[in-house]
């Protein structure tokens, strides 16, 4: 169980929020069979742990017009790889940077307006990566399953 840390409310209480951020403490308090100042003490006291990071909105890329969503395996030189996330962190076409197993690796995730836009990115951005040892991108056509959240 992913959430071992936390009693069976706290559980609860994720699983409708995963589900549903814009769910109400009242509805969140009926479904588990609290009330809604006990539901919301509860959220305020996960997000203060950190165990709620924020909530957001969630747009599909492919709903709007001419948006390309792009994945890169990128590997550098471990000794340039704070720079190399520094760079992708202030770029506004990269969505998500993670670090991967292997030294200097990162899975990156970029979305464009544009052919043009992404052509940038890469020209621009990543083929000038300080200490960058080798980059696959690959375009991604649809998508099959994406689930958002942790899920429990």
């Amino acid at each position: 169980m992913f959430l071992d840390g936390l009693d069976e409310l706290d559980q609860k209480i994720l699983e409708r929020l995963i589900k549903n951020a814009r769910m109400s403490y009242s509805q969140i308090g009926k479904e588990i069979g609290i009330s809604r100042v006990a539901v919301k003490m509860r959220v305020q006291a996960l997000e203060k742990r950190g165990v709620i990071e924020e909530y957001t909105a969630i747009i599909d890329p492919d709903k709007i017009s001419g948006a390309l969503s792009y994945y890169f395996e990128i590997e550098v030189k471990p000794e340039a790889l704070d720079k190399v996330i520094a760079i992708l962190q202030a770029s506004d076409t990269v969505t998500q940077v993670y670090r991967t197993t292997g030294s200097g690796h990162l899975h990156v995730h970029a979305v464009a307006s544009s052919h043009k836009e992404m052509e940038t990115l890469i020209q621009d951005t990543i083929d000038k990566l300080p200490g960058l040892e080798n980059c696959r991108f690959y375009m991604i056509v649809s998508r099959i399953k994406d689930i958002k959240g942790l899920r429990l």
